[in-house]
């Protein structure tokens, strides 16, 4: 065979195999890379939230990093405290908790999980009206300072619910009044 015709062939035929994807498996993730990602979706920013959201709705895309997804949610403290929905900032915390540890690279990043926990909650709580905005910023610095001092929330007490239900009643009052 004619070496023209023998390198021509060949060509098409990696070109086949790289236009089917019929290649040899990838390379495993390696540490770095998915500190690098870990990193990118513990940050503060919406654009970090949203980036860890798709991930989360799309665990299969991501299988080769061998993140861990488990949640518990807000532990022990109310998932969604007077009805204001902190259960999925609460699981982001968890991600950046648990990979962080598996990693062993938990201590220099945990500041930044709990900042990113209080900025998602903050975000959680804008989405509210004004009326009863306060309640859930209240709660919202509670639970921050909660993981702050004590990497969970099982310091946060029924007193503090209580006092932000009546933060919240008052604002729905004033709410009404001012109709």
């Amino acid at each position: 065979m004619p070496r023209r015709l023998t390198t021509l062939l060949a060509s098409a035929a990696l070109t086949t195999l790289f236009v089917f994807g019929v290649s040899s498996p990838a390379a495993a993730v390696t540490p770095a890379q998915k500190l690098s990602v870990l990193s990118g979706w513990t940050q503060t920013s919406a654009s970090s939230y949203n980036s860890w959201n798709s991930g989360r709705l799309n665990q299969g895309a991501w299988a080769a990093y061998g993140f861990n997804w488990s949640t518990d949610y807000c532990s022990s403290s109310p998932d969604n405290p007077l009805g204001f929905r902190f259960n999925l900032s609460c699981h982001r915390h968890d991600f950046g908790y648990r990979n962080y540890k598996a990693m062993g690279q938990f201590p220099a990043n945990k500041a930044r999980i709990d900042d990113a926990f209080y900025a998602d909650l903050k975000r959680v709580c804008a989405t509210y009206n004004t009326a009863v905005r306060p309640a859930c910023t209240s709660l919202a610095w509670t639970y921050y300072q909660a993981v702050r001092a004590f990497g969970s929330l099982a310091a946060v007490q029924q007193a503090d619910i209580d006092r932000a239900a009546r933060i919240k009643a008052d604002g729905e009052r004033r709410a009404a009044l001012n109709r």
